[in-house]
């Protein structure tokens, strides 16, 4: 035992290799009571394989010694070697007074490997053995909360709330909070939230989102804003943020939140199209314009920025944009038929009809069932002197509202 000492002391001088060498020498030597304490020594040094060797040769002399099958097991855990872990725990019997952790160990182990509910059938085992024990009912909320299954988190986390607001260093306060969020009762889940410990962003934000689940845009927008002062590149806050300022018709405050977001998040296309519809609603076109263009920038697909921007540049007649616009989202290879449309549209404006017919008919291969589309399709075709299609196009509009007469007056004249 004296080189072990000697071994320890030189760990607490930072002698580390001196410490190691020391024990490799001495490990043959050493009776087993000692070779148990080197394997400790090891694990609580985090030599891992030095430990396992040593572990493995006592349990082939005491294979019934289930503290160095716990130890070996928990070896192969940090190794993130869960199969030799449950085949190693599987070997404890029932009457050994470790049996209980041992299934608590094996449940998380199982739920790692995504087999849920073999590792619920574990923890409901040991809960028959012991009703009462809190580590237990705190297992089953973990994993009834990591599956989603709330209402079962729920019920677990409230007989774990009664003794500890804290269990293994996680809020059971917030916990819970998050499960009522997850079945609907905000209301409950507002007052977790607000009485739990965690004072983290994460915490605040998830506050302010269920306030906002619950109608209470207050609460969410001073959680929120306690999440900017705390980590301002917490970037998912700024866009909950605003648009909870916007929904309160705070328009100028939601707006400079959007841009102190943009500074931290350059390329968030979806802060970008926040920025540019608010600056609409303050009648700032120019900013609008600007913001929106950057969201489809930085995706030429974003059918949502791009139909705001079709309604913007509409509303100002900008028929030329329109063209340049979508020509432009066609080149990357969309296939949205409400483009083709709009574009058809806007050719007609500007009455380049030869372009405008082009676009048309490509629209006409997925809008066939949209009756104002063929509708307004077939009086394109009228005017163009196509009576023939534009006769087709109406046969086809009254197949789907056949009790328009106006149509059919109309089609019975041509």
């Amino acid at each position: 035992m004296d080189t072990i000492l000697k071994a320890v002391e030189l760990v607490e001088q930072n002698k580390i290799e001196q410490a190691l060498r020391l024990l490799e020498e001495y490990t043959p030597k050493a009776n087993d009571d000692e070779k148990y304490t080197i394997a400790e020594l090891y694990l609580q040094w985090g030599f891992l394989d030095e430990a396992e060797l040593i572990l493995s040769e006592l349990l082939k002399k005491y294979p019934d010694e289930n503290d160095l099958i716990l130890s070996l097991a928990d070896i192969a855990i940090e190794k993130e070697d869960d199969e030799q872990a449950i085949a190693l725990l599987a070997e404890i019997s029932e009457e050994d007074p470790a049996y209980i952790q041992v299934l608590i160990q094996l449940a998380d182990l199982y739920q790692v490997q995504g087999l849920f509910e073999v590792a619920e059938q574990k923890l409901l085992t040991a809960k028959q053995k012991l009703p009462n024990e809190v580590i237990i009912d705190f297992a089953l909320g973990e994993l009834s909360f990591s599956t989603g299954t709330y209402k079962k988190a729920v019920t677990y986390y409230e007989k774990v709330a009664k003794e500890h607001e804290m269990f293994a260093d996680v809020s059971v306060l917030d916990r819970l909070a998050e499960s009522y969020a997850g079945i609907g009762e905000y209301e409950k889940a507002l007052e977790y939230f607000k009485n739990g410990q965690d004072k983290t962003p994460d915490k605040f934000f998830k506050y302010g989102v269920t306030a906002s689940q619950a109608g209470r845009n207050d609460i969410a927008i001073t959680a929120w804003k306690r999440v900017v002062e705390l980590d301002p590149y917490y970037h998912s806050v700024y866009e909950n943020l605003a648009k909870a300022l916007q929904d309160e018709g705070m328009l100028q405050e939601a707006f400079d939140v959007v841009e102190k977001g943009l500074k931290q998040d350059t390329f968030n296309k979806h802060l970008y199209f926040l920025a540019g519809m608010i600056a609409r609603q303050l009648n700032n076109d120019s900013a609008s314009e600007e913001y929106i263009r950057e969201a489809i920038a930085i995706d030429p697909d974003y059918k949502e920025a791009i139909l705001f921007f079709l309604e913007f540049l509409k509303e100002r007649d900008r028929h030329a944009d329109i063209i340049d616009l979508l020509s432009s989202v066609k080149s990357i290879g969309s296939l949205e038929p409400l483009y083709d449309w709009e574009l058809a549209r806007a050719y007609n404006e500007e009455e380049q009809y030869k372009e405008a017919l082009q676009a048309y008919q490509d629209a006409y291969l997925n809008l066939s069932d949209d009756t104002d589309f063929l509708k307004e399709y077939g009086y394109f075709l009228i005017e163009e002197g196509q009576t023939s299609e534009a006769i087709a196009v109406f046969q086809r509009y009254l197949q789907l509202v056949p009790d328009d007469y106006t149509i059919e007056e109309f089609l019975s004249r041509l």
